[in-house]
């Protein structure tokens, strides 16, 4: 099903998919680099998350089932973190999926030019959700996502009719 050839100190090489592969060296395509990001930044903000819960817990400050899946009952920056979290795991199935499909298919032509855009508005509608709940900062979160959207929304039908 997937064959890979790997380089110096197992960097992949060639993703291979039913024989529809594509080498692109020992450099990982810019949509690569932008799903692993997408998905190592959703990781980083669980990580945090749980460090702030354990010493919640290992303080005695929480017991360990007082947890729910919204931090509800917690500081208002914890629950503006388990939706800036929950808003990545909603989106990596959506976006993920066309920067996988990309990859997977040898079209990442497609969405090469946007990927690293795609990460930025990311990471600023996370950074911008922990920060603030002004109007305008609301406002940069939603421009941000909506930079996510169009960019989704091109790669979509881009990739639908190639």
């Amino acid at each position: 099903m997937q064959a890979f050839r790997t380089g110096y100190n197992g960097i992949v090489r060639q993703w291979q998919f039913h024989g529809c592969g594509h080498d692109w060296g020992d450099k990982m395509p810019a949509t690569g680099y932008a799903l692993i990001g997408f998905t190592a930044w959703a990781l980083c903000l669980l990580i945090f998350m749980e460090v702030v819960r354990t010493y919640l817990v290992v303080t005695g400050r929480i017991p360990a089932n007082g947890f729910s899946p919204d931090n509800a009952g917690l500081s208002p920056f914890m629950q503006r973190l388990a939706r800036a979290h929950a808003n990545c795991i909603e989106g990596l199935p959506i976006f993920g999926s066309l920067m996988a499909l990309a990859i997977m298919t040898s079209r990442v032509s497609i969405t090469d030019l946007l990927a690293y855009w795609f990460l930025a508005a990311r990471i600023v509608q996370s950074v911008v959700h922990l920060t603030s709940t002004s109007a305008t900062a609301v406002k940069v979160r939603f421009s941000a996502f909506a930079v996510q959207m169009a960019i989704g929304a091109y790669w979509a039908a881009a990739l639908l009719v190639s």
